[in-house]
């Protein structure tokens, strides 16, 4: 009797659990390891109605926080708000300069190493507009299935932002470089395919692999009018394939000299870019195909340098090059 008595007591105690219904099976893969700013995060990426629950609280036209940084402030940002003419105003914004627009990853923020590396880089560089949108507010959920969810609202939202500040100072598309990582390096080709590819150069760092591969938001060639991706952790953190005009493969685009985990893999695209900026190098040797660049045997001519802050609008292909293991990483 006592066994029956725990047998339906287990049974009412399951059923009393809050259902919570598949929506979408799209991985093949359902448990993958995903890479946030504090470690790898076991998640599962098949979509569950609780994801689209949290995803749809997120409003991205009122959440997002756009910061301002330029030469005369490089270090204290200063807010723009859509909408508020009066205060874009009183900040050091000139649309003559050219406007760098950087998209952090998941879990992230506007302090994140990767805001923090490349702000100074691009003021180092040129006297430019870099613009940090902080959208931690979609991005910062332990819950990876949402903050994918909301990759796409949020780069529609980061779009109508650029729009509306085009319109009220005249600055135009062919004057901005946008830059993601990770799940930015997603929202990067979103943002761009939202102001109908007119964006001059947009470059995805390691835009991430959980989740995208039978993703049609994910990053394209013809979100921009030069388009380029660094993979440094292709295949396992990062997407492996080509997705851009022009796709790096430094070190075979896994396995950073250098690095002894993933997480350091995936960081290295943006301390990358940051010296080709400031330092310039990175000379790439074209490859026939992305394996040929993974396996390093690449034997075809013609080079290409990484990075920079000029697009190099026209140009096209996949390219590999080697690093030294800390900085100054580039060999050439």
């Amino acid at each position: 009797m006592k066994s029956v008595v725990i047998f339906f007591c287990a049974i009412a105690a399951i059923t009393a659990l809050p259902y919570d219904p598949i929506i979408s099976k799209r991985a093949d893969l359902r448990y993958q390891h995903v890479q946030g700013p504090d470690g790898l995060h076991l998640v599962d990426l098949w979509m569950k109605a609780s994801d689209v629950a949290e995803a749809a609280r997120y409003n991205p036209e009122r959440q997002n926080v756009y910061h301002l940084f330029t030469r005369q402030n490089p270090t204290v940002s200063q807010p723009l708000l859509i909408g508020s003419v009066g205060l874009l105003g009183i900040t050091n914004y000139n649309p003559a300069r050219r406007t760098v627009v950087l998209l952090h990853g998941w879990l992230d923020n506007v302090g994140s190493p990767f805001n923090n590396v490349l702000v100074p880089a691009f003021l180092s560089a040129e006297d430019v507009n870099v613009i940090v949108v902080d959208w931690s507010a979609g991005a910062g959920s332990i819950n990876y299935l949402a903050a994918l969810a909301n990759t796409v609202p949020s780069g529609e939202s980061v779009a109508n932002f650029i729009s509306w500040l085009n319109d009220v100072t005249g600055a135009v598309p062919n004057m901005y470089h946008i830059v993601g990582h990770s799940l930015g390096g997603h929202k990067a080709g979103i943002v761009g395919r939202n102001l109908d590819g007119k964006i001059a150069y947009i470059t995805a760092l390691e835009p991430m692999n959980a989740g995208w591969n039978t993703n049609n938001n994910r990053f394209a060639a013809s979100d921009g009018v030069y388009t380029e991706v660094i993979h440094t952790n292709a295949g396992v953190l990062g997407y492996m394939m080509p997705l851009g005009d022009v796709d790096f493969y430094p070190n075979g685009g896994i396995n950073m000299p250098g690095c002894d985990n993933q997480d350091c893999d995936h960081a290295r695209s943006y301390f990358y870019l940051a010296e080709s900026l400031t330092r310039g190098g990175f000379t790439g040797r074209r490859c026939a195909s992305y394996i040929t660049a993974m396996t390093e045997n690449c034997m075809l001519l013609g080079t290409l340098r990484m990075g920079g802050l000029v697009p190099k609008t026209g140009q096209s292909g996949i390219f590999h090059l080697r690093t030294h293991a800390s900085s100054p990483f580039s060999i050439n």
